[in-house]
């Protein structure tokens, strides 16, 4: 078990965003997090993991900065910062964390927590719950950065979503939180009306019934009951997937509802009318296949952040 890293020399720049940095090193696809490794520019010395790119899997396809030697070197943690994610690894980082300095509700109150297992349902879920005040929080199950989420700026700027919150061992939200029960109940307080809940990019899975990152989403369920919240649940569903796993209704879903001990809301087949007119203009894809292939998928997904809106009156 160990680490597969590499150096190399930043060859490009393709896209740099506050949070996220798209390069090339030599040569290779390569991302980094300025907020971790600090500012990057072409010519600089750097090393990257590549293992998961050299094992072609489905977090592959590009490599991560893992250190900047010419300038992320000595840097500074965050101001105030004394907790740390990550901990014991050689990533870790000291961040704020939001529940030392802010107020947490007693009880949700009824709040709905729509439970995302795949984040290819966020951007549907979002859309049903347009009016709303929502936050999203990213727990684990897939990748770890929330800034690593295209899907996630986009609601954000579309107003979606006002929020994006990173539960441990998730991190580089902007809004960090040691747990679910936190990161929800910090929601309430804040007077917003719902949260989306979800893993983030590329979920990890061993194709076995428990071995899978959408069982967070049962802890999640039980946390957002246990606090007096309404657990949602977006259900992933595909009429052309070619794993009978996850042909129907996902053994993904299946697990959740088993393993949650809380009573967990599933959508009607109604609460999914609109949808297409709901997402235009919204990132939908799903292992590869936009709503034209998966109708059903994006469908199941609008419907639990719709029923959660009109739940919520």
């Amino acid at each position: 078990m160990a680490l597969g890293l590499r150096r190399g020399t930043v060859t490009a720049v393709a896209e740099s965003r506050e949070r996220l940095l798209r390069l090339e090193v030599d040569g290779i696809a390569c991302i980094a997090y300025p907020r971790l490794t600090g500012e990057v520019e072409v010519g600089d010395d750097v090393l990257v993991n590549e293992q998961a790119r050299l094992l072609e899997l489905g977090s592959g396809g590009f490599d991560v900065l893992y250190a900047n030697l010419t300038r992320g070197l000595g840097l500074p943690p965050e101001d105030g910062a004394h907790v740390m994610a990550l901990p014991y690894t050689p990533g870790q980082v000291a961040v704020c964390y939001k529940e030392e300095s802010a107020g947490v509700a007693a009880s949700l109150g009824g709040m709905p927590v729509v439970l995302c297992t795949v984040h290819s349902q966020v951007a549907p879920a979002c859309a049903g719950l347009a009016g709303a005040r929502v936050a999203y929080v990213q727990v684990q199950g897939g990748a770890l950065p929330v800034s690593l989420s295209d899907t996630v700026r986009l609601l954000r700027e579309r107003g979606l979503a006002e929020i994006a919150c990173a539960v441990a061992p998730c991190l580089d939200g902007e809004a960090q939180f040691v747990n679910a029960a936190a990161a929800f109940a910090w929601a309430k307080a804040q007077d917003y009306d719902a949260v989306v809940c979800s893993v983030g990019p590329g979920i990890v899975g061993t194709g076995s019934r428990l071995g899978h990152g959408a069982l967070a989403l049962a802890d999640a369920a039980n946390v957002a009951a246990a606090l007096g919240g309404w657990p949602v649940l977006a259900v992933r569903t595909s009429e052309v997937e070619l794993r009978e796993r996850h042909r129907g209704v996902s053994h993904h879903t299946q697990a959740v509802l088993e393993l949650a001990l809380a009573e967990v809301t599933v959508p009607g087949d109604a609460d999914g009318d609109g949808w297409e007119q709901a997402c235009v203009g919204l990132p939908l894809s799903h292992m590869g296949r936009g709503p034209g292939e998966e109708p059903a998928f994006f469908r199941a997904a609008y419907a639990a952040g719709a029923a959660a809106r009109r739940g919520r009156g």
